[in-house]
């Protein structure tokens, strides 16, 4: 865990926990904010496991017998206060092409997230812990979410919208277009309890792997060498790449607007609110496929969240910097102390 600084004008993360050997991104370094630590330096590693070799972590592994996993790394004793020492880190499942967007259902007592170029969506049941398809195709989904009524909103790569499941198992279809020009790659999506739902559109999506690629002339296909028809059904139609990197809020009459420009937080990714709904969080990662401008910088931004829905007073929570180490952020959640809780792509960290 660590506490936030401020170091003017930007604000940098020092010293964070790091968990290593979860298999679908969920994890834990804390970023606080009460007290500021000095910028700590360092030319060696960061911290890393220290069992050695590395052990299993799937059903056959050994049993764990002790108190605090040697696997959960604390550079920073305060994060004590937030784990539980009895428990271990244990992996779910293995098999997937590339895991995103887990979510929990409540009411379900289920885990769900998406294998993206596999185009489904996977389901971990508490009862018996067993892992099976849940949906199948799944438009090449990335972050998923549960709204106040405990349904699930789905961000889709290949369809460029961001839909919720109805409980009868119908789906509507949140967004797909903004002022009549299609959505990129809608990547995360959080529910506001006014009924609002906010989500970021970056470009991820706009590859085969992960969804389509622009048609011919398209920003991620400007040399029309990529066929964005392969591996899809007769009668796809691909689409091309109209819009800025943005965030926006889908009102509960249905109106999209806009709150988050590709000037302010360029290629945004992972979205949260804090337990009191009166701070957005908004990561900005790299460049993505057809991005023209430098992308973004791996970054985390908050805003205030004014009584009419207006973002106000940006500012730059933390570079992610880990001891002289880039840890970009990916996804991002809120815990109900207010701590801020993102994954890292900095050698399978999260923080």
């Amino acid at each position: 865990m660590t506490r936030e600084m401020r170091r003017d004008p930007e604000s940098m993360i020092s010293r964070r926990t790091l968990v290593h050997g979860l298999a679908i991104g969920a994890g834990a370094a804390v970023v606080g904010s009460s007290s500021a630590l000095a910028q700590q330096s360092s030319d060696v590693a960061p911290p890393t496991t220290i069992t050695s070799p590395p052990r299993d972590f799937g059903p056959g592994g050994a049993p764990t017998t002790y108190f605090w996993d040697p696997d959960v790394i604390a550079v920073d004793p305060s994060f004590n206060d937030l784990a539980q020492p009895n428990t271990a880190i244990k992996r779910l499942y293995t098999g997937v092409l590339w895991a995103e967007g887990p979510a929990w259902s409540a009411q379900g007592r289920y885990l769900l997230w998406s294998d993206i170029p596999n185009n489904r969506q996977m389901r971990w049941s508490e009862d018996d812990a067993h892992v099976s398809v849940f949906r199948s195709p799944s438009n090449n989904s990335n972050g998923n979410s549960f709204d106040f009524q405990g349904r699930q909103l789905s961000c889709e790569h290949l369809t460029r919208r961001v839909v919720r499941y109805e409980h009868d198992g119908t789906v509507s279809v949140l967004a797909d277009n903004f002022g009549g020009k299609k959505l990129n790659s809608p990547n995360d999506v959080v529910a506001h309890p006014d009924g609002s739902y906010w989500f970021t559109d970056p470009p991820y999506g706009g590859q085969l792997y992960e969804g389509e690629p622009d048609g011919a002339g398209g920003a991620s296909n400007a040399g029309g060498k990529l066929n964005p028809r392969i591996g899809q059904p007769a009668g796809f139609v691909p689409s091309k790449r109209e819009l800025p990197t943005n965030c926006y809020r889908v009102d509960p009459s249905g109106r999209l607007d806009l709150v988050v420009t590709e000037d302010q937080v360029p290629d945004p990714n992972g979205i949260a609110f804090s337990p009191d709904y009166k701070k957005l969080y908004v990561v900005s990662t790299g460049k993505g496929p057809g991005d023209t401008g430098a992308g973004g910088k791996g970054d985390v931004h908050v805003f205030d969240v004014g009584a009419d829905n207006k973002l106000a007073n940006q500012k730059r929570f933390s570079d992610f910097m880990v001891d002289g180490v880039k840890c970009g952020p990916d996804g991002v959640r809120c815990d109900v102390n207010g701590n801020v809780w993102a994954s890292s792509n900095a050698g399978r960290h999260v923080g």
